[in-house]
């Protein structure tokens, strides 16, 4: 790996197996800072399509491997499962590639590997993948903060066989150490009670009390389709007890349940010291997601992270073996667990018939499927967290007030947590909202938006962003809507990458077709379903886009919004803000804004406004409505019509600086455009540190 004329080289990586390795393949293609370089396998027709479907080169045979690899992903079964995987790992090795290897590997070949590595002067690392997903991770990072806080009293952890080995690596990352550990024998089972699918036993982990109950059955042909559950971990503390109910998400956390007592010994449900009581019982961080969003992001962005630390390693060189230390001792757990608990029961059964949520609760609210985009954060049905029962959270209705000012920023479902490397927090201020979308307007969106962006903030932007430093981060688009200004400045920097984030699936869903239908921005834009202000930012932003969003937010979620961005904007980054036309709530008589023609039927738009009542006369927030008007060409009747509505807190310029923090200046657009205007952060003294983003950040 060397550095270019243009930066660094990409990682070049060699994936090694067409099985799982189509996730490490699709890892390399899509992770910043590497490249696919080929696909090695034993030949078959399968593995060779697979490649050349990718565009990378097949081989069959190490010494067939070009000079210019710099690792390999090794996806193929170790001898303990039967495979030639390590044979394999040590060749590349003797090649002078780095080694990324998918568990499970015996601890005796672990070892030898390590050594192996050390005499070749390469990086080896064992991957057990599931610390990488994003809920796990999500769990891992909760839980440090958590044993920070108090000291852990218990840990509750069930397994399938075939996944104890990540187990353990995923305790010891949440526990922060492996030591001391030690184990009791697995209780008896008694007799004449026929088979049991579990075994369980006691023992402790990092000091802590654990009782481990492990799915102790196992198809060799087919171990993961027939895991009656995969990971579930409980971590409690005096203060309550954190949970992975899934591999997959999400995390729980359930507060501890203490009521006082007066001097009669009966509970004190009201008053002073009671109010912990309005905690909510369970929060839920993170939603669930299909299993096809398991297959098409979740596992690659783990491996993603894999090859990141493989790739850091191999920067910065030094000993494979002393490096793997906390992998060897996570595998001698494993193998003492194994050990204990002997071989498991060998069994065959049928397929499974899995059954969906509606079979289980057929009288709940029907509630619509999240789409494979939407599945950004992790359950099927929103829960309300700790901070929505103090202020319940609704879906705002889409009205196409941005031809007056875009409205966006929407928070169309209880805001998602990140996935891939942050984790959520239950209380983080949202957005006031709506029970419906802005999907019943999305078909109309562009018929006046169009004109509008085109003649106004399009050119603005553009001509502010053609000189601009881009280069330490992407821009983010936040509430994109059809994708009209994310267009115009993919069109002003070609060089530019972009994160278009939209949470309305209509919107979404015309944003998606515009990026598929257009090869240049389908290579450089980023679709998410994110929300303000929970979004899923980039370590570095190079510039920001809110047209048409802050009045969708409340004062608390506008300022956990300054603060993340403020925290990730590069200096010299850009926000671009754009405002409705008014600075306080006041009436506006129903209005026809705009006219459009498609074929052979006619479009009218209306729009009105008036304070909103609903959060009493001090909130300040206006209450806009959209009217769409659907004629035939040979009608005066209206065949059809859409309604929207929504709130929006009105407020100027002068406000937005007080807010963020930051100093504006008004940016030239046409007469009678919404006012649109570009922050900037005050330049820090000479010598001060650069912060970095954290955690805090979501808070």
């Amino acid at each position: 790996m060397s550095a270019t004329a243009s930066g660094p080289a990409p990682f070049r990586v060699l994936v090694c197996g067409t099985n799982f390795g189509r996730f490490y393949a699709e890892a390399a293609r899509r992770r910043p800072g590497h490249a696919l370089a080929g696909i090695l396998s034993r030949g078959s027709a399968a593995s060779r399509e697979h490649a050349r479907s990718l565009g990378v080169p097949h081989y069959t045979d190490v010494g067939d491997l070009p000079e210019d690899i710099d690792a390999a992903c090794v996806a193929v079964s170790s001898s303990i499962s039967g495979g030639q995987g390590t044979e394999l790992a040590r060749a590349l090795m003797d090649r002078g590639i780095h080694v990324l290897q998918e568990h499970p590997v015996h601890l005796t070949e672990l070892t030898q590997n390590l050594t192996h590595a050390r005499r070749r002067g390469v990086q080896y690392r064992l991957n057990t993948h599931y610390p990488h997903v994003a809920p796990v991770r999500a769990f891992i990072d909760a839980a440090r903060r958590l044993v920070a806080r108090q000291r852990p009293l218990f840990v509750d952890a069930a397994t399938p066989v075939h996944l104890m080995h990540p187990l353990v690596d995923i305790l010891g990352q949440a526990l922060g150490t492996l030591r001391p550990w030690r184990f009791a024998d697995p209780a008896p089972l008694p007799d004449a009670v026929g088979p049991q699918p579990f075994r369980s036993l006691q023992g402790v982990f990092a000091g802590v009390p654990l009782t481990l109950r492990v799915h102790h059955q196992l198809d060799p042909s087919d171990r993961d389709n027939h895991a009656l559950h995969w990971h579930r971990i409980s971590l409690g503390t005096e203060g309550g007890v954190l949970t992975l109910a899934d591999t997959h998400g999400p995390v729980l956390w359930s507060p501890r349940l203490h009521i006082g007592r007066d001097a009669d010994r009966r509970f004190v449900l009201d008053g002073p010291g009671t109010g912990r009581l309005g905690l909510a019982t369970t929060s839920v961080v993170g939603e669930t997601v299909p299993f096809r969003t398991v297959f098409s992001d979740l596992w690659p962005e783990a491996v993603g992270s894999a090859l990141d630390g493989l790739r850091e390693a191999a920067e910065q060189g030094g000993d494979a073996l002393r490096a793997g230390q906390y992998d060897l001792a996570v595998c001698r757990i494993w193998t003492d667990l194994a050990a204990r608990l002997g071989p498991p029961e060998i069994v065959r059964p049928a397929t499974p018939r899995p059954l969906a949520v509606s079979d289980m609760f057929p009288a709940r609210a029907p509630v619509p499927a999240r789409t494979e985009g939407e599945a950004q954060g992790w359950t099927e049905a929103p829960v309300r967290t700790e901070g929505q029962a103090r202020a319940r959270t609704e879906a705002p209705v889409q009205t196409e007030g941005r031809a007056q000012g875009r409205a966006q920023g929407r928070t169309e479902a209880p805001a998602p947590a990140h996935v891939r490397d942050r984790p959520a927090v239950p209380d983080a201020p949202t957005a006031r909202a709506e029970h419906a979308s802005y999907t019943p307007s999305a078909e109309f969106f562009d018929l006046v938006a169009a004109e509008h962006t085109a003649t106004a903030s399009a050119p603005a932007i553009a001509a502010l962003l053609a000189d601009a430093d881009l280069s330490a981060g992407p821009v983010v688009d936040v509430g994109a809507g059809t994708g009209l200004v994310t267009e115009a400045v993919a069109k002003a920097r070609p060089d530019a990458e972009i994160v278009a984030c939209e949470p309305a699936v209509g919107m979404r869903a015309v944003l998606t077709s515009r990026v598929f239908s257009d090869p240049d921005l389908r290579s450089r834009v980023t679709v998410t379903a994110d929300a303000a202000p929970g979004l899923d930012l980039p370590d570095r932003v190079g510039a920001v886009l809110l047209c048409g969003v802050l009045g969708h937010l409340d004062a608390d979620a506008r300022a956990l919004l300054w603060r993340r961005l403020t925290r990730r904007l590069a200096p010299g980054g850009l926000v671009v803000v754009e405002l409705m036309g008014f600075d306080e709530p006041l009436d506006l008589p129903e209005t026809r804004l705009a006219t459009a023609t498609a074929g052979r039927q006619r479009y009218e738009w209306s729009f009105r406004g008036a304070p909103d009542d609903a959060g009493g006369a001090a909130d300040g927030v206006m209450r806009l409505h959209s009217t769409w008007r659907v004629y035939r060409e040979d009608t005066a009747q209206a065949v059809r019509e859409v309604h929207d509505s929504y709130r929006w807190a009105p407020f100027g310029l002068k406000d937005v600086e007080a807010e963020s923090g930051m100093t504006a200046r008004t940016l030239p657009t046409r007469p009678g455009a919404p006012p649109l205007a570009v922050l900037t952060l005050p330049a820090a003294p000479s010598g001060t540190p650069v912060t970095p983003p954290t955690t805090e950040d979501h808070r």
